[in-house]
């Protein structure tokens, strides 16, 4: 009879054990015989990948209200709450407090107005996006898995609450490849206040390649920090000793059959030598007509920011760059959407930095023919309860049970409302759509189906909806 080992028999211990070194010899001979090339091959610039089916969009906008703006605030409207302000109700409520069963309302401080053919009732808070509204899909009833604001943002991200997963953005990238390849597929562009919570990790592009991962672009003086080359180190260098590393790189596959851990580097090196040229010609806006710029709100000290932001994003897109994303809000507190005390100057400030330059983008990628083939999604990490945070004061703590996103452009369609929440909006109660629903949207309507882009990581095919069989939201597609 075998020997017992911490209650296994002998036999049991060395098959058991005996699979890891099999499963590590296993991958590195698949390695050298190109199993695993795919992903290489789309992170180093080889023929782009072709999409599951015919794409409607080609590039995507992700306009992120970091912090958490309120959905009862901004496009729920709730006729229910007028009048009913710090009236105590029973509501189940789950955010940064903690649980709670009962609350204070706080009536929405915005009055709300029905626009466009659609007839949807918008707040006052956003006067030029509501000239747009026939443009956009709401999707009133998003939920999420957490109401904190760190893993909240990782699942927007990622489609995780834990970090070390690759980002929506590199997803797309991995999947379809860069269409410019002087410049990155994966643009971030932060708030002059500072990154948000978790910092990188919200544009990481963990277990895949670096290649994938976002850049941050910033809107003043170098678009990214240390591209230049250092003094006396000409384009001639720096061409020669590229050329070099990809000699030997070949020279590495041909001895051994298979790349050389230089492979994703070159990559790397390639896109900064030619984003030095690039990078600084497509964040120009000098070149962009008076009247655009003033369009996108770059002639007042409160939109310029944001503004600028926007414009970046549509030349960015006219370039070919994949996968955008603008954040609006930075750091803690007030310097973003995160409105625990005082809701009304938090969104009042918010709100008017943002809206004249979202609408502008809007206007501006439709007069360019760029809106239908321009994926625009905005939206936080969560929504806001009905309910006061404090005994005192119209703060509204976080709320992941039932939010508002929307989507323009892409194919989308234009003018309508999906989902709802409950009368007071601390839930969605009618077709709750989760944001691994969101994710799969934006990858179908790049071309992608969402339940079969994968990438082999740890011995799993890993997807960024996971392993349950995940639907785009049908009802918003045209």
């Amino acid at each position: 009879m075998a020997t017992n080992f911490c209650g296994r028999t002998r036999r049991e211990m060395l098959w058991q054990t005996g699979g890891g070194f099999g499963a590590a010899a296993l991958t590195g001979l698949l390695s050298d015989d190109g199993f695993f090339s795919a992903a290489a091959q789309a992170a180093d610039g080889a023929a782009l990948p072709q999409p599951h089916f015919t794409p409607k969009a080609k590039s995507v906008i992700f306009l992120f209200m970091y912090g958490g703006p309120s959905h009862i605030d901004t496009f729920d409207y709730k006729p229910d709450m007028k009048g009913r302000d710090n009236q105590t109700i029973q509501v189940k409520t789950f955010g940064r407090g903690g649980r709670r069963n009962s609350g204070r309302i706080v009536e929405p401080r915005w009055d709300f107005h029905q626009l466009g053919q659609c007839g949807k009732w918008i707040s006052t808070l956003f006067p030029h996006l509501a000239t747009c509204v026939d443009d956009i899909a709401f999707i009133n009833s998003m939920t999420a898995d957490s109401p904190i604001h760190g893993s909240a943002m990782l699942m927007m991200n990622s489609g995780r609450v834990q970090s070390g997963h690759p980002c929506l953005g590199s997803w797309v990238n991995y999947g379809l490849g860069s269409v410019n390849r002087n410049l990155p597929g994966f643009v971030v562009m932060l708030d002059p206040t500072g990154g948000p919570i978790s910092g990188a990790k919200n544009w990481s592009s963990g277990y895949m390649p670096a290649s994938l991962q976002g850049t941050t672009f910033r809107t003043q003086g170098a678009p990214v920090l240390d591209l230049q080359a250092r003094d006396g180190v000409s384009r001639e260098l720096q061409r020669d000793l590229l050329d070099a590393l990809k000699q030997q790189n070949e020279a590495h596959a041909a001895l051994h059959g298979g790349r050389s851990d230089l492979t994703s580097r070159i990559a790397s090196y390639e896109l900064a030598f030619q984003m030095q040229q690039s990078a600084p010609e497509a964040v120009d806006i000098a070149t962009e007509t008076a009247e655009t710029q003033q369009l996108y709100g770059l002639d007042n000290d409160r939109t310029r920011d944001f503004g600028t932001k926007c414009l970046l994003a549509r030349r960015l897109v006219e370039r070919g760059v994949r996968f955008i994303q603008v954040y609006s809000g930075g750091a803690h507190n007030d310097d973003n959407w995160d409105a625990h005390s005082d809701l009304k100057k938090n969104h009042d400030y918010h709100a008017f930095n943002t809206d004249q330059p979202i609408a502008a983008l809007l206007k501006d990628l439709k007069q360019r023919n760029l809106l239908d083939e321009t994926l625009v999604v905005w939206g936080g990490e969560f929504g806001r309860q009905p309910t006061a945070e404090y005994a005192e004061g119209t703060g509204r703590d976080h709320n992941s049970y039932g939010f508002t996103m929307w989507m323009a452009g892409g194919g989308i369609r234009g003018g309508v409302s999906v989902g709802t929440t409950d009368e007071l909006g601390s839930a969605a109660v009618d077709d709750p759509f989760h944001v691994k629903r969101l994710h799969a949207t934006v990858l179908h309507q790049l071309g992608i189906d969402p339940n079969r882009l994968s990438y082999f990581h740890s011995g799993l095919d890993q997807k960024l909806v996971g392993v349950e069989h995940v639907e785009p939201i049908r009802q918003i597609i045209g």
